[in-house]
């Protein structure tokens, strides 16, 4: 087994090369495509917003030549950008987002507070993003609703009542305890769920005016005044933390508990509630059969419960838009778009949201019966999101859940850490790369895209390496890489795959990955999204913007031999290129047989690689692998 997860380690770094074909260099501001087309970049903080969105956006600006490409979800990742000389994109896209974090980046953005799309946004959320100096940079799109989800039929087979405070939540639980069903439990491994809970059970203390006053000290800080946390809101947060904990019985052992395992036993009915999402429950429902609602964090009394939201994403625009007027309303055109009902709809694709906007109503979703109260008297918090907040209540709450620390030392260690944040991957010189590769994307592909594919082709030994889908979203630069910037090349939830295929099948794959079909479908659409290989080469013929023929495959520079046999290694999201929102183009399905999939539970693209990069050192020199053809 062991070595099946370094092999599947391995060959997942390859996927990073694919998205490498995206990153190309940042159209100057105002610059236009050939045909007139004003050209607008957005890098969206996860692959789901391109599979509605990027379509519809398309679509309904015709006159906009967009560059979409998959970034990371985090603040830090533009900070690194901006800090290696390169320009941020046009639009940019963060879930996990506090203005905390994106202070260094204020003078790099426009202000917004005086724009039209401002005006559609209930006041109340926009605070939460004013700058000191009455700037506003971000705008926050549509609110997941992430709170205790029950299984209301649960609650109806044992006669027990969906709980409306917090001494009933308590009742509920250990009425289901004593006829043998775990009361609540949660996926405790991950950060965000630490986060979220931390923080769920005392949302009424820091909605209060001492709490938000100390927010906005927090989100205020500069690095030469770091905010710690206040005597009088923070001790009651883990003071009720740690009553929480006990509440819901927490075992030793849960701090380890992910997903899959805390959700099976919801399935079979031996968990009654868990900490999940509107949307999820919706899901559930709809699919399983099994009637689940929304219930919010409880209070005291029913006018103490509160929902605890946060924006699918926030959004801001970089101020270099500003240098060229045409350029700029175009992008503001696409934030009205965006913050609309429709565009709204596109960004949720199909999952349960409330609006932060006036006028937008875009959920109709049935798990939300049950908290109608708190959303119309606006009780949504939009929880504290900043990076070193997610470390720091992973850490202090596993300490607090294994009995390391009562409510007193988990303050004060989150005090002392909140002041002194490190975040140890950001320290680790993993090695110092010699050479830089751009990621623009030239008649011949992308020199960074093709150093990668080489670099990890090289250490798997197979014949032919095939990205097909957004991996990866940073160039190769001469210097120093930190394990931090290491994973930020990678993108996330890519599958890996093997397999032994005729060089027949190999014409085929690429015919499947560059050939628009009989039914118009194109999997390409951008040269961004164009396979990037190794081992291969191939010469297409873009007869039409965005539309490629496939002209010739050579390996090594030789033809290619269709009987012959080659160890293939595919990479990519299948959803990305056969999703009927976005490319809608499926892989053949003989094809997709004869692979195999290197899965291993909990490996990260991350780990992969960090593990690559430690054999090769250095990332390998580029080749031409595409030759484009004009006709």
């Amino acid at each position: 087994m062991k070595k099946k997860r370094r092999i599947s380690l391995l060959l997942a770094v390859v996927m990073t090369a694919a998205m490498l074909t995206g990153c190309g260099g940042q159209q100057s501001a105002g610059s236009k495509k050939p045909d007139d087309k004003i050209s607008i970049s957005m890098y969206m903080w996860d692959r789901s917003m391109l599979k509605e969105l990027s379509p519809w956006l398309e679509e309904k600006f015709p006159e906009i030549e967009f560059t979409f490409i998959q970034s990371f979800n985090t603040i830090e990742y533009y900070k690194d950008l901006l800090s290696r000389g390169e320009e941020i994109p046009d639009i940019i896209t963060c879930r996990r987002f506090s203005l905390n974090d994106a202070a260094p980046l204020a003078e790099h953005l426009m202000d917004l507070s005086q724009t039209e799309v401002a005006g559609t946004f209930y006041s109340s959320y926009l605070e939460v993003n004013r700058e000191t100096n009455g700037a506003i940079r971000w705008l926050p799109m549509c609110a997941e609703v992430d709170c205790i989800m029950a299984n209301k039929d649960l609650f109806d087979q044992y006669n027990i009542p969906l709980p409306t405070n917090y001494a009933e939540f308590v009742a509920a639980i250990d009425a289901f305890e004593a006829v043998g069903i775990k009361g609540f439990q949660s996926d405790w491994n991950y950060d965000y769920t630490c986060l979220e809970t931390m923080q769920g059970c005392a949302i009424p203390e820091l909605m209060s005016l001492e709490g938000t006053q100390w927010r906005m000290k927090y989100e205020s800080e500069t690095e030469d005044h770091q905010v710690g946390l206040d005597d009088t809101v923070w001790p009651k947060v883990f003071e009720k933390y740690e009553q929480f904990l006990k509440d819901v019985r927490f075992q030793p052992g849960d701090e380890e508990r992910q997903f899959s395992v805390t959700m099976e036993p919801y399935f079979q009915g031996k968990t009654a509630m868990v900490r999940n999402t509107a949307a999820l429950a919706d899901d559930i429902t709809q699919e399983r059969g099994i009637n689940s609602v929304i219930l919010p964090y409880f209070g005291e009394t029913e006018q103490d419960n509160w929902l605890l939201t946060y924006p699918m994403c926030q959004l801001a625009v970089s101020k270099t838009v500003e240098q060229d007027e045409a350029k700029r309303a175009a992008v503001m055109e696409v934030l009205s778009a965006l913050f609309s009902e429709e565009g709204q709809k596109h960004v949720a694709a199909g999952t349960s949201v409330l609006s932060y906007n006036k006028e937008v109503n875009i959920t109709s979703s049935p798990a939300l019966r049950y908290v109608q109260d708190c959303i119309a008297s606006n009780h949504l918090y939009m929880r504290l999101a900043s990076t070193e907040v997610f470390a720091i209540s992973r850490d202090v709450g596993h300490r607090m859940m294994t009995g390391e620390y009562d409510a007193k030392a988990a303050y004060n260690a989150f005090d002392a850490q909140i002041t002194d944040y490190k975040n140890p991957d950001a320290a680790q010189v993993m090695f110092t790369q010699e050479s830089a590769y751009s990621n623009e994307f030239t008649d011949h592909g992308s020199a960074a895209a093709s150093s990668l594919m080489n670099t990890i082709r090289s250490s798997m030994g197979a014949d032919i390496a095939i990205g097909y889908s957004p991996t990866a979203s940073t160039s190769i630069y001469a210097g120093d890489y930190t394990l931090q910037q290491a994973k930020w090349v990678l993108t996330a939830r890519n599958s890996v795959y093997l397999g032994e295929y005729t060089g027949e099948e190999v014409w085929r794959f690429m015919d499947w990955l560059v050939n628009v079909k009989e039914d118009g479908s194109n999997p390409i659409r951008h040269r961004n999204l164009m396979p990037v290989t190794s081992g291969l080469e191939y010469t297409v013929t873009e007869y039409e913007r965005g539309k490629f023929r496939l002209e010739k495959v050579t390996v090594n520079g030789e033809p290619l031999d269709e009987n012959a046999t080659y160890n293939l290694m595919l990479v990519g999201a299948d959803t990305f290129l056969e999703h009927e929102n976005f490319c809608n183009c499926p892989m053949p399905a003989d094809l997709k047989e004869k692979r195999q999939a290197y899965l291993v539970d909990d490996y990260s693209s991350q780990e992969c690689m960090q593990e690559a990069l430690e054999k090769t050192k250095q990332f390998l020199e580029p080749t031409e692998y595409v030759t484009i053809l004009q006709g």
